[in-house]
């Protein structure tokens, strides 16, 4: 992938890697927010906002839970890019899934970025939350978007539950940043990684890290109990994508998530939510990974399996039964 530099796109793009080997991610650009009473520059209004997102992007999946959870498909509009990417970036399509950019009529993601920022410099990533109004980009940090999508909008759509309650809010950040670290970036540190010793680092940190998370699902349904919170969509991306490409695309290799009894019936617990299904096109996530990334799959052979079924039973009810109940399940 490449980037722009001064408003001008090069295809060539700079090392993503510390001389150690050790995987870097970019950080992100604009960082402003909506919110409910227009405080902040930016007010929620119906039809005002647009999505930009990949269905591949774990970031950019992220805003579209919390859009399908919050019922603002008909409050804030989406454009769908194209699952391969090439030396030119993310690029819009008519291709199956995608949905081109109906708001600028781009061609290529990064049109939208000059539209911004004319002399942007930076990486172009999904997602990207679009003012058609003042015609500019908000915000393109999936973290801060998602935390809009679960209040700002509340006028419009469902607002209940709260993901982000104020009394979880210091346990949900303490979470977040471990899942952050060794998990939705873990599996990116492990898969890039230039050196053994990168590698094998990224690899324990993640493993280790998905042996806690496992031990506390065994104890409750969800990681901070008996209700869904952010934390938990943060974490459903990553997991909805590891067995499918993480394991053998990303060298992940140590056991599946389906190897994993609590995780594995926690991810088809969060993935029969209402809406949740249809954010997930796995066609896209598969071509995206295998086909784009020729740096660590050169032939873009699309790897055939694993079969996948995410809507089998799971046993997570288990935690709403009396506890006499539940213990002779």
């Amino acid at each position: 992938m490449g980037s722009m530099i001064d408003g001008v796109w090069h295809k060539t793009d700079s090392d993503r890697s510390a001389a150690d080997g050790r995987f870097l991610r970019s950080t992100t650009s604009f960082r402003d927010s909506v919110t409910a009473d227009g405080s902040s520059g930016f007010e929620a209004e119906p039809g005002r906002y647009h999505l930009y997102v990949s269905h591949a992007c774990p970031w950019a999946h992220r805003t579209m839970v919390l859009r399908a959870l919050r019922k603002l498909e008909n409050v804030i509009s989406v454009s769908v890019v194209d699952p391969f990417m090439s030396d030119d970036g993310w690029h819009f399509s008519d291709g199956p899934g995608c949905i081109p950019d109906t708001v600028s009529g781009a061609r290529y993601l990064r049109e939208i970025y000059r539209l911004a920022k004319d002399d942007f410099t930076g990486r172009v990533t999904v997602p990207v939350l679009w003012d058609k109004r003042e015609k500019t980009i908000v915000n393109n940090e999936s973290a801060e978007i998602i935390r809009m999508l679960n209040t700002a909008f509340n006028a419009w759509g469902d607002g209940e539950p709260d993901l982000f309650p104020a009394a979880l809010r210091d346990e949900i950040e303490a979470i977040n940043e471990t899942i952050y670290e060794h998990v939705n970036n873990g599996v990116y540190k492990t898969g890039f990684a230039r050196s053994q010793e990168a590698y094998e680092e990224a690899f324990d940190a993640l493993f280790a890290t998905l042996d806690g998370l496992e031990a506390r699902l065994g104890r409750q349904r969800y990681l901070l109990g008996a209700r869904i919170t952010e934390a938990d969509w943060r974490l459903f991306p990553t997991l909805i994508r590891f067995d499918a490409v993480y394991v053998g695309h990303f060298k992940c290799n140590r056991q599946r998530i389906e190897d994993y009894p609590a995780l594995s019936n926690y991810l088809r617990d969060l993935y029969q939510q209402p809406g949740i299904a249809d954010t997930v096109d796995m066609t896209h996530i598969k071509r995206h990974y295998y086909e784009s990334q020729e740096s660590v799959n050169p032939s873009r052979v699309v790897a055939k399996g694993p079969v996948l079924d995410f809507t089998r039973p799971h046993d997570r009810n288990r935690f709403s039964l009396p506890e006499a109940q539940a213990a002779a399940q």
